[in-house]
């Protein structure tokens, strides 16, 4: 007995059973989510030293291309050898990298560790000193004696929270210390791979196109390679932009805390620097902390410390940032905020780093469909245009 099948029929079961095999694929992942992402580390794992190359030769690739089309073009125009060329620019870049770190290892981090051992034993040897001062502060207010024992109460709570914190944090800080050294042959390989990447970049994205070609349709492979370069450049002027306007904000608060006397300038600054790659929280993130420090050693500096930031911030939001950064975000804050919160608690600090520029290019292709869409149906893709509805 033949069997006639309806084609429409047919394709509806097909889509439907996809459907559900993805709704439990999808329930299965969400409902074990922290064993599911202990699993994807365990394979990211094994290509370690590959993705430690490929972020190395991502952020190396814009001094390489720098020097490259900017310099060694112009100075060897009778120079047709595109592999000198390219191996002159790879290794000026790198030896412009591993010199910067060199120097960064060398002057900064024994000055790290010693600002942070100080600002350790002044919170412990100051702890006192500044009690005794707001309590002194206090009772000049004529408080009612209980809400003094109150305030006294909830201070040395805070203060034995804190010294704890401080110190519960210097064994994890001694564990990444001990991971990074561990993995420090798979950063040389990454090194390596590097290298080799960038040597052959023109190549492997040849190869992709390739592979992308032979997959999908042409219209397809296309919108992928044009996705691809719209990544690269969300991606690659947010990062390098961020990195440069850390640097200048670190340097910045660096000599501010120099020429107002602030204790551990060189410690402060790095925070500072370091938090300020997030973004939106990131000045919050690194004040905090900050604050603390100077108000075991001065009270009063650690308020002027606050004005201090709070100018540096301004300068950065207003002037800074946007002229290094430009328009690479093009979201409200309220995108920025929601995109840190959720990238944030999936991916840890990486997330607050790379969260907002990977919304940013979802949000881009949303758009994109959106308003395809419309047009379309012939209506307007302006958001502004949609108040008369």
């Amino acid at each position: 007995m033949k069997v006639e099948w309806n084609k429409k029929y047919t394709t509806i079961s097909v889509y439907s059973v996809i459907v559900i095999i993805i709704s439990i694929i999808f329930y299965m992942i969400i409902s074990q989510f922290g064993l599911f992402l202990s699993s994807i580390n365990r394979y990211i794992k094994v290509f370690e030293p590959f993705i430690i190359g490929f972020a190395i030769a991502y952020l190396a690739n814009f001094l390489v291309r720098l020097i490259e089309v900017k310099m060694l073009n112009k100075a060897l125009k009778n120079q047709e050898n595109t592999k000198f060329k390219r191996a002159i620019s790879i290794l000026v870049s790198y030896i412009i990298l591993f010199l910067g770190l060199f120097l960064f290892f060398y002057m900064m981090v024994p000055q790290l560790i010693n600002s942070l051992t100080g600002a350790f034993y002044s919170i412990i040897n100051n702890y006192n000193n500044l009690s005794e001062n707001i309590v002194e502060f206090i009772n000049k207010l004529n408080i009612s004696q209980n809400y003094i024992n109150d305030i006294v109460s909830r201070w040395n709570d805070f203060v034995d929270n804190m010294i704890n914190y401080i110190s519960n944090s210097l064994p994890l800080i001694g564990n990444f210390a001990s991971r990074l050294f561990s993995s420090i042959w798979n950063i040389v390989l990454g090194v390596i791979i590097s290298i080799y990447m960038l040597i052959d970049k023109e190549r492997f994205s040849l190869l992709l196109k390739k592979i992308d070609f032979s997959i999908f349709s042409k219209e397809r492979a296309l919108r992928n390679i044009e996705l691809t370069k719209r990544a690269d450049n969300i991606f690659g002027r947010f990062l390098v932009g961020k990195i440069i306007d850390s640097i200048i904000i670190a340097i910045i608060t660096y000599i501010a805390l120099r020429i107002t006397k602030m204790p551990y300038p060189v410690l402060i600054s790095f925070i500072i620097g370091v938090t300020n790659i997030i973004p939106f929280f990131g000045p919050f993130i690194g004040a905090i902390p900050s604050f603390f420090i100077i108000l075991f050693v001065s009270p009063i500096k650690a308020l002027w410390f606050l004005v201090i930031i709070l100018l540096i911030q301004q300068l950065d939001g207003n002037i800074i940032g946007p002229k290094i950064l430009g328009d690479s975000l093009g979201i409200s804050a309220f995108w920025i905020l929601f995109s840190l919160l959720i990238s944030g608690k999936i991916f840890g600090f990486i997330g607050l780093i790379i969260g907002v520029p990977l919304f940013v290019f979802i949000y881009s292709i949303v758009k994109d469909n959106v308003e395809k869409r419309l047009k379309k149906k012939g209506l307007p893709t302006e958001t502004n245009e949609y108040k008369e509805y």
